[in-house]
């Protein structure tokens, strides 16, 4: 276990690092200035001139990146350009407003989905089942901004009983939740059934049925049990999915959190702001993918992390 955890450490230390770099390139490859984004429309040649300096914008990259990483090592990412504070400041405090929008979706899937996706699979291909597998069909191909925005014309404009945007009360979490979770919710539920499908006609589920062992428990505690790795490995990539930023739902709902900070940050050419953030998002979410494969051996005690087992 400690050699498999200090694999996956320096794997993990290695992944963010090249992150951060292919995305310290790109940026600086794409097209606008940083410093007329700062100094404005009516900013003369001789202070965009000044601006590149103080920010070391006219420097070459390769000096760029050589600070950067030098900065990296000691924990500084720069000043973030429009905030005028560190760039990995600003980020974490973004961060808790991200993880409680990401943990309430991924709550709400949960609740929700596990139970759908074990409904459709024991009344596979009913009437009620079809129906069920239709709407999942609608979630999945309904756009977030599109979701985002009929729930707030129901629940804040027709029916005024929830806030618009924002965080100022708990009760401005629930748009935001429901968004996010909406898509989920259709992505794992259909997993959930095709999972519990397989596993309610295997041989082992029959042999449990012959000896007396009644319906529920062969559901909740066989057929579930079995399907839980995948589940959870589909639960975890979305969690990190929304870890690295719910950019969409964070927009249409003025939400402050980590996505909408980023679409500031490349609005602006905010260079140190978008390599912090995407440093703390992708660190967040191979964190969230080390503690999912920790978690299989409780799941099934067949799995050896780092080892091959025999069937």
């Amino acid at each position: 276990m400690t050699g498999y955890l200090l694999r996956r450490i320096g794997q993990s230390a290695l992944t963010v690092l090249l992150m951060v770099s292919v995305v310290f390139v790109l940026i600086r490859l794409a097209p606008g200035d940083p410093a007329a984004a700062y100094a404005g429309p009516t900013a003369s040649p001789a202070e965009l001139a000044q601006v590149r300096e103080q920010f070391g914008l006219d420097d070459p990259i390769l000096q760029q990146y050589w600070g950067f990483l030098r900065g990296l090592a000691t924990g500084d990412l720069g000043t973030s350009y429009s905030f005028q504070a560190p760039a990995f400041d600003v980020v974490l405090s973004r961060v808790p407003y991200t993880t409680t929008l990401a943990f309430s979706a991924i709550a709400v899937t949960m609740l929700v989905a596990v139970p759908l996706g074990v409904w459709m699979a024991r009344r596979a291909d009913s009437g009620r089942e079809v129906g069920a597998n239709v709407l999942t069909i609608a979630g999945q191909s309904m756009p977030e901004f599109w979701s985002g925005i009929m729930l707030l014309t129901v629940f804040a404009v027709l029916v005024p009983v929830l806030p618009a945007s924002g965080f100022t009360t708990w009760s401005g979490l629930v748009l935001p939740t429901l968004t996010a979770a909406v898509l989920q919710i259709a992505l794992i539920s259909r997993l959930v059934r095709r999972e519990m499908a397989g596993n309610l006609t295997a041989p082992y589920l029959v042999a449990a049925r012959s000896r007396g062992i009644g319906e529920r428990g062969l559901v909740w505690r066989y057929a579930i049990a079995n399907s839980a790795i995948p589940v959870l490995t589909a639960l975890g990539t979305r969690f990190a999915a929304m870890l690295n930023g719910v950019v969409v739902v964070e927009v249409v709902f003025a939400w402050p959190g980590v996505g909408s900070l980023v679409v500031r940050a490349l609005e602006t050419r905010d260079y140190p702001l978008i390599q912090a953030a995407v440093l703390v998002t992708s660190a967040l979410a191979i964190l969230v993918q080390l503690l999912v494969d920790l978690a299989y051996p409780l799941l099934d005690p067949r799995v050896r992390l780092g080892k091959a087992v025999a069937a």
